[in-house]
This record gives C-alpha cells, sequence and structure tokens, in this order.
C-alpha cells in the first residue's frame, strides 16, 4: 500500500499528517502560497517538524508528489477495473488519464514548485509510461509504442491541464472526453 515503509508508526503518522496538511494547503490556496510555517500551523506541530522530516519546501513539495504518484501507480496495479486489472486495455488507458486527471489540482501547482530536473527520467514517469505502452499494446496500438506513450502522457502534463482550464476554460470534463477520443483514435487499427 501506498507509504508504507520502516519507519516508525509515530515517525509515519507525522509524515502524512504533514503531508494531508500540505494537500489541504495547496487545494485551499495554491502552492505557490503554501510555507513551512503554514504547514507546521495547518498540522499543529512545530515548524522545526516540517524542517526535519523534509529539509526544506521542495522536499515537501516532492514528498507530496511522491505520495500521488504511489496511490496513483497502486490504483492501476492492484485495484478494482477498469483502471486496475481486469478489464480490456484499451478500457483501462481511458481510465488511466481520467484518474491523473483527477490529480490536476494539487499536482499541477506542486510541480510548479518541486525541483523536477529530470522529470521525463526519473522513476514516476518511467512507471507511468511502462503503463501506458502495456495498455497501448493490449490495445492493439499500432505505431512505435514508446512514442506514442510519451505523447500521451505529454497531453496529461500537469502544467498543460491546469493552463487548459485556467486560461482557456476548459472543464475537466471536457478534457477527459478530449482524452478518451485520443485514446481511442491513437489505438485504432488502419484500415486495410
Amino acid at each position: 500500500m501506498p507509504g508504507s515503509s520502516h519507519e516508525r508508526s509515530d515517525a509515519a503518522r507525522n509524515r502524512q499528517l504533514l503531508l494531508d496538511a500540505t494537500e489541504e494547503l495547496v487545494r485551499e490556496c495554491g502552492a505557490d502560497a503554501v510555507t513551512m510555517d503554514a504547514v507546521a500551523k495547518k498540522a499543529g506541530v512545530g515548524k522545526g517538524t516540517v524542517f526535519r522530516r523534509f529539509g526544506n519546501r521542495a522536499g515537501l513539495m516532492l514528498a507530496l508528489l511522491d505520495q500521488s504518484d504511489q496511490k496513483l501507480q497502486w490504483a492501476y496495479m492492484f485495484g478494482p477495473p477498469p483502471l486496475g486489472p481486469g478489464a480490456p486495455g484499451l478500457d483501462r488507458l481511458i481510465a488511466f488519464g481520467r484518474a491523473r486527471l483527477e490529480l490536476v489540482e494539487v499536482e499541477g501547482d506542486v510541480r510548479k514548485n518541486a525541483d523536477l530536473g529530470g522529470q521525463y527520467s526519473g522513476p514516476p514517469y518511467n512507471i507511468a509510461k511502462t503503463h501506458v505502452s502495456l495498455l497501448l499494446r493490449q490495445a492493439g496500438a499500432p505505431g512505435d509504442i514508446g512514442l506514442l506513450a510519451d505523447t500521451l502522457l505529454a497531453s496529461l502534463d500537469a502544467g498543460l491541464v491546469l493552463h487548459q482550464i485556467r486560461a482557456r476554460g476548459y472543464t475537466p470534463e471536457q478534457i477527459g472526453d478530449h482524452w478518451e477520443r485520443l485514446v481511442r483514435q491513437v489505438t485504432a487499427t488502419p484500415a486495410q
């Protein structure tokens, strides 16, 4: 399950308390406005506890992203269909995109505030790309699967999706419907 490790139970509880407080603050006022002081106050702990646990603000933001990535990974590896195993590849791919879009409210602003050098070579991106590639193969998509997976994942980029919502006026539902049309188009086999 996401977040499980070998840390003491009280340390794990404090870590989760701090991450929950951070996520609430991001939802309430955006990641730009989140400070270590505000997180400590919201969680009911001293500011030093936040710094000891995460080092700095970027470390806190990276931990929040890591938690989000782990939850989504667990859902598509072990959760119920259509996101989890047991549904056809096409249905799972559509569910994956919609699940990623649900995370944009928090992740979009957080990704802008975290140091993400190497974001396309790190484990979270590569795990998502491997999953999307697998589902594309299961759905019988033609073409270069790796390149197609990168292209599909680019359309789910949190920064882009936030721009589409905030500046262009699209709703998350419209973007999700577009994702589904895009997936159906790229997995359709060409006419003979």
